[in-house]
């Protein structure tokens, strides 16, 4: 055993460097946490909101054991609430019936938001748009639903109903349903997936070619009608997101595709995919960016690299150069680590692999990983993999361009000392203005400070409440430290370093 631990310290070593020059400073760690028939959240048949809160509690305690610094809960599945509405009713994902409140009662939306900013995660609140059923089981739904009150708002395709896109008062109820919740809850984002016009079924037509007789003028093509409908909405929730409160991103998660080369062999992808964005589900994303509509971009590239038909490769260098400035997120099939017929999906590589892809291009901001309930399984020893290595060090979000915020406030120490295994810093702001959270900067003592190395951050404070101290535990007791304190906005702006505290780290 002597003759190999030199051998296994120095494999050791290089992994834990390879782990410190991997990991960036600011990176998007973000899961989807999906309620659409108790994917992730709640449990099916967890109606009790003590239990709720509980599993709530756990795997949020878990998620930040794996880096992850952004949710994406999605809080109206199927035109329903994971909160109190005016609009909609109670979901039947969160209490087995569609329209009966939580027992006993709470606001699943304010605790969820309330415990994943205690934690330093952003929190997007993720909305299906159109889809307004998930069967064909009217019996269930609740005569709170809108689909009761205004049955001429929803179109029949497949095996479910649809909000149709064509109606101005479609989009006037979405546009409520997005305002209300941006007024109410500080939420960080507002979140759309890929399901806009519905994924096409062989043989059956989406079923409004009289719509496009009422409301189509001006268009010669029943797909450019579709689109211009979707870009109806998406410019109008920009206006309305903004007018209610300008810190909030507006980001969307579109199909990997945008378009195959043989539709577009100019702007096209290399690509073969059955069903695109832009041709299939009429979502112009590409527009979008260019407009400045939305905020981040979250493509779902859920295949793995050197896949024939959709690479994803090909597919994340092509995002990478078409971003028009808007900040760029990779979507992962997390659920298919392990779990999948492809023997590339067997690999434990495979996903570590897509993220330094990620890395390793210019425009491309982080991950978000489809979804929780998989990296909590930890396929392949994923989850590991996360919190040992890929995000070792903390990461602050990257900053969003495309928000106007006040600069951060100044900050000053007030305090520093050794306490029990640890050292406790204190501080306070210079200014009025209030900062979103702090960031904690270690560097040894008379070492010149490197604000862009993630290994120099001690630790990133609580969104809410907003503390102004931390406790910090360094590993060498006798080293001399100083610490640096910054303030950042909620477009994740870094105020200017505070003057240098030092301090020996004794017990």
């Amino acid at each position: 055993m002597k003759q190999f631990l030199p051998f296994i310290i120095f494999l050791l070593f290089s992994i834990f460097s390879l782990a410190q020059k991997e990991n960036p400073k600011r990176e998007m760690r973000g899961v989807w946490i999906a309620t659409v028939v108790n994917i992730d959240f709640p449990p099916k048949d967890m109606v009790n909101s003590k239990e709720q809160k509980i599993f709530w509690i756990k795997m949020l305690d878990s998620l930040k054991n794996m880096g992850i610094n952004a949710l994406f809960v999605q809080i109206r599945p199927v035109s329903d609430a994971l909160y109190p509405s005016n609009y909609e009713p109670w979901s039947a994902y969160l209490t087995g019936k569609q329209g009966q409140k939580p027992k006993p009662y709470y606001d699943p939306l304010k605790f969820m938001l309330a415990e994943a900013h205690k934690r330093g995660m952003e929190f997007h609140a993720w909305l299906n748009p159109y889809r307004a059923t998930f069967d064909m089981k009217l019996d269930l739904v609740s005569d709170q639903h809108p689909f009761k009150q205004h049955p001429d708002w929803f179109l029949p395709y497949g095996t479910k109903y649809y909000y149709n896109p064509a109606l101005p008062q479609v989009r006037d109820h979405i546009n409520l349903v997005i305002k209300d919740l941006a007024s109410r809850y500080e939420i960080d984002g507002i979140h759309f997936d890929d399901y806009f016009y519905p994924y096409k079924i062989a043989g059956e037509t989406f079923p409004d070619s009289l719509d496009f007789i009422k409301y189509g003028q001006g268009f010669d093509h029943i797909d450019d009608w579709r689109r211009n409908n979707v870009d109806l909405l998406i410019e109008s929730l920009h206006k309305t997101i903004r007018s209610a409160n300008p810190f909030i991103k507006f980001g969307i998660s579109p199909f990997g595709v945008w378009r195959n080369k043989a539709m577009d062999p100019e702007k096209g992808s290399d690509t073969r995919a059955g069903q695109t964005t832009y041709d299939d589900l009429y979502a112009d994303v590409i527009k979008w960016m260019k407009e400045g509509w939305i905020d981040y971009l979250v493509p779902q590239i859920y295949w793995y690299i050197g896949f024939e038909l959709a690479d994803h490769q090909i597919l994340s260098e092509w995002w990478n150069s078409n971003n028009y400035g808007t900040n760029i997120y990779i979507g992962h099939g997390a659920y298919r680590i392990g779990n999948h017929s492809a023997p590339e999906w067997n690999q434990s590589s495979e996903m570590p692999n897509q993220i330094r892809l990620n890395r390793s291009l210019a425009s491309l901001n982080g991950s978000v990983y489809f979804s929780a309930k998989s990296l909590l399984g930890n396929p392949l020893g994923f989850a590991d993999s996360l919190s040992l290595f890929l995000h070792r060090y903390p990461a602050l979000l990257p900053e969003y361009n495309s928000l106007e915020a006040p600069l951060p406030p100044g900050t000053s120490i007030k305090k520093i000392k050794n306490k029990k295994n640890g050292i406790q810093i204190k501080w306070k702001s210079l200014s009025k203005e209030k900062a979103y959270y702090y960031v904690i900067y270690r560097f040894n003592s008379g070492e010149k400070p490197d604000f862009e190395k993630a290994s120099n951050i001690a630790g990133i404070t609580s969104y809410y409440p907003r503390k102004l101290e931390i406790m910090d535990y360094p590993e060498a007791l006798g080293q001399s430290y100083q610490y640096i304190i910054r303030a950042v906005n909620q477009k994740h702006q870094e105020g200017i370093p505070s003057e240098a505290a030092t301090i020996q780290f004794k017990e």
